[in-house]
């Protein structure tokens, strides 16, 4: 483990920084932190978490796949995807740290492989930083998920006086062995540490965690077995008539990477691109014939289905939700998935399934 003086934590950014792109959550003008690239004079912003997660980095809202011209029968085809540099995100969350997992397993670890996703990851380096003061929203604690400990390519804390850093894995490594030799030629006191002011935080943390509000609920009715009553509780018609449909929820949340393609004539040619798109939206995944959801209920059913039954049932136990309580906060009628957990664990018509198979 290294430590470094707060005092020079502007300037490690700067050393950093001038070497390879470095991004930041930084204040933004509505007083809510956003990832943005460090340029001299930035400051790292106290807020607990970005609006948007760190997703971004690695699934952007939009992105090229592919552009082509024709002229007559010759057809000329341009592929973006080219060598990527080195680039470092650092103060993600643990919540949105475990969320990259859930979305490697869609993206990387099934064919075909999405290369666009796959290079960012892997040009991509990660330093989580733990959370030390939690927010009353938060819940990620529910799904094994330890604010104290971020996994990441380095985990990070910050104390009074001091930024400490803990490599975890071979980008980690290098970029510590980096940080040393910047700090070195700019002066920085970035040193080797023990962990004893890391573990008292961890602490701290720890306990203010376990007085959050939503990290006990129980999942034990979304076992995979009790898929079906799940899906057939009456509940759902009352829980989506308040939704607005608007899709708020899926464009904030780290886990949801459902996406649109479409077609652009720039009048140079056509650009063909993909888009975030929600299951909440009326033409999601419309087809020739219809959509395979027609009702405002089968949509709102379906996210959270996704996120609690499906998902888990396909990959082990693992949960699409990493509780960054997003959702809780952006949603315009206050309708979540701490809500819908709590529904169906009220509801008489959902029973507590005799197996918890798929349940963790």
């Amino acid at each position: 483990m290294y430590t470094l003086p707060l005092s020079q934590l502007d300037s490690f950014f700067e050393a950093v920084g001038t070497k390879m792109p470095l991004y930041i959550p930084q204040d933004n003008t509505s007083g809510k932190a956003d990832f943005v690239r460090w340029t001299k004079g930035a400051h790292l912003s106290k807020a607990l978490k970005t609006v948007r997660s760190a997703k971004d980095f690695f699934l952007p809202k939009t992105e090229t796949l592919v552009s082509y011209k024709l002229e007559g029968k010759k057809i000329e085809i341009d592929d973006p995807r080219k060598e990527l540099e080195d680039f470092v995100v650092f103060g993600v969350r643990a919540c949105d740290a475990a969320s990259f997992a859930i979305v490697d397993n869609v993206y990387i670890k099934q064919t075909p492989v999405d290369t666009y996703y796959k290079n960012r990851r892997e040009h991509g380096v990660v330093i989580t930083l733990a959370c030390t003061d939690p927010a009353q929203t938060c819940f990620c604690k529910l799904y094994d998920i330890d604010a104290a400990d971020p996994k990441g390519d380095v985990s990070a804390w910050i104390t009074s006086d001091a930024l400490y850093l803990n490599a975890n894995t071979d980008k980690g490594n290098k970029f510590v062995e980096a940080a040393l030799s910047l700090s070195k030629q700019n002066k920085l006191s970035l040193s080797e540490s023990d962990d004893k002011a890391v573990s008292a935080q961890q602490k701290d943390i720890r306990a203010k965690t376990e007085k959050l509000p939503f990290v006990h609920l129980d999942l034990a009715k979304f076992a995979g077995s009790n898929m079906m009553n799940v899906f057939n509780a009456k509940l759902w018609e009352d829980l989506s008539h308040t939704c607005l449909g608007c899709g708020t929820c899926t464009y904030v949340c780290p886990t949801c990477m459902c996406f649109d393609v479409r077609d652009f004539d720039t009048g140079h040619g056509i650009k063909q691109f993909r888009c975030w798109d929600s299951c909440m939206y009326s033409d999601f995944t419309k087809m020739a014939a219809a959509n395979p959801r027609l009702t405002q209920k089968e949509r709102f059913r379906q996210r959270f289905m996704h996120k609690l039954v499906y998902y888990p049932m396909e990959h082990n136990g693992l949960r699409s939700c990493v509780g960054c309580g997003r959702c809780l906060e952006s949603c315009p009628i206050h309708m979540n998935i701490v809500k819908v957990i709590k529904a169906v664990n009220e509801s008489s018509d959902v029973p507590v399934p005799t197996t918890t198979k798929g349940a963790n």
